[in-house]
């Protein structure tokens, strides 16, 4: 039996924007795979809300070349239109309305039926556990129920392609767990999910590749778990309860590194078990108790500070890219 990959759902080569005299994007690649989600990461001002806002059809690109769900991007824009839906990161909930309302009106708008748009959008309100709040004025719902809302609105018509703009912002930890699972089921449905966030764990748990953008270039791709095992700085600290302890297991371990203030050892490690246990080993038959001890493997904090090399945007990325969102 040949078991073969997903069909892409988003191909992007050589991607370019410029503002002026100022490079957004600058040839930027990506080959998205059908049912996944996708997680586009990088600092405020690095071309992630231009990347978006192309591939949606609301800006063009000054070059390069996109496929989405199987339609060219220049020349197939409406079909593009069709496929896709955009939830942003502020919510498109018209508060006047109630939650039904506002489903009936996307579906009406995407060009259900009357009868099909009541069909749907009771089929929404069920999936998103909004039911009983179905015919409530959404100027009385919570935040969670706004943004499962508006997540429910951008599926009216069925897209096979959905981008998530900063889909958690403002949800406490609770809705915010419950706005993952959500997003999980539709990639579990075959629903492709290019997602943007600001939140590195948001990713972590979700996406099943990341790309981390950087001053307009793709500077890392893959899953998690390869981008965490390209940074180095993984270690186990040991804590002990004198100086003599410390300095015996510091003699003992190599490549170790204590602090004496902290009475801490700090060992390298790749995080394997086999590793942690030869150390314990090592420091049983001596006359040293370890009182604490801490695991610490790279997380996509270390991967973002590593591979973008700085903390902030340029002035000047961030004044472009907030210029592009008022057009």
């Amino acid at each position: 039996m040949t078991i073969t990959s997903p069909e892409p759902a988003i191909v992007v080569n050589g991607l370019r924007k410029s503002f002026g005299d100022h490079v957004v994007l600058d040839g930027i690649d990506l080959d998205i795979r059908a049912g996944t989600i996708f997680s586009l990461l990088g600092p405020n001002g690095s071309g992630k809300t231009t990347t978006v806002r192309i591939l949606s059809t609301l800006i063009p690109a000054d070059d390069g070349e996109a496929t989405i769900a199987g339609h060219d991007l220049k020349a197939e824009a409406d079909g593009v239109r069709s496929a896709i839906a955009v939830t942003g990161q502020f919510s498109a909930v018209d508060k006047m309305l109630t939650g039904r309302e506002n489903l009936l009106l996307m579906g009406r708008l995407n060009r259900l039926s009357r009868q099909d748009a009541r069909t749907r959008a009771g089929e929404l309100l069920d999936r998103f556990d909004l039911a009983d709040a179905a015919d409530k004025y959404t100027m009385t719902y919570s935040g969670g129920m706004k943004r499962r809302l508006d997540l429910a609105m951008s599926l009216a018509g069925r897209p096979e392609i959905i981008f998530l703009d900063e889909p958690t912002t403002g949800l406490d930890p609770r809705s915010r767990r419950t706005m993952w699972e959500l997003i999980r089921e539709l990639a579990s449905d075959g629903v492709t999910i290019f997602l943007t966030t600001q939140q590195l764990e948001e990713a972590d748990h979700l996406a099943d590749r990341i790309a981390l953008l950087d001053q307009g270039k793709l500077v890392a791709e893959g899953t998690p778990d390869e981008l965490k095992s390209r940074i180095p700085g993984g270690h186990i600290s040991l804590q002990f309860a004198d100086q003599h302890q410390l300095e015996a297991a510091a003699e003992a371990v190599d490549d170790s590194t204590s602090d004496p203030e902290k009475l801490t050892l700090q060992v390298p490690s790749d995080g394997s078990v086999d590793l942690l246990r030869t150390l314990l080993d090592r420091l049983s038959g001596m006359p040293v108790t370890v009182e604490k001890l801490a695991i610490h493997t790279p997380d996509l904090d270390d991967v973002f500070f590593a591979l973008t090399g700085h903390k902030g945007a340029r002035q000047s990325e961030v004044i472009s890219e907030n210029a592009t969102a008022r057009k």
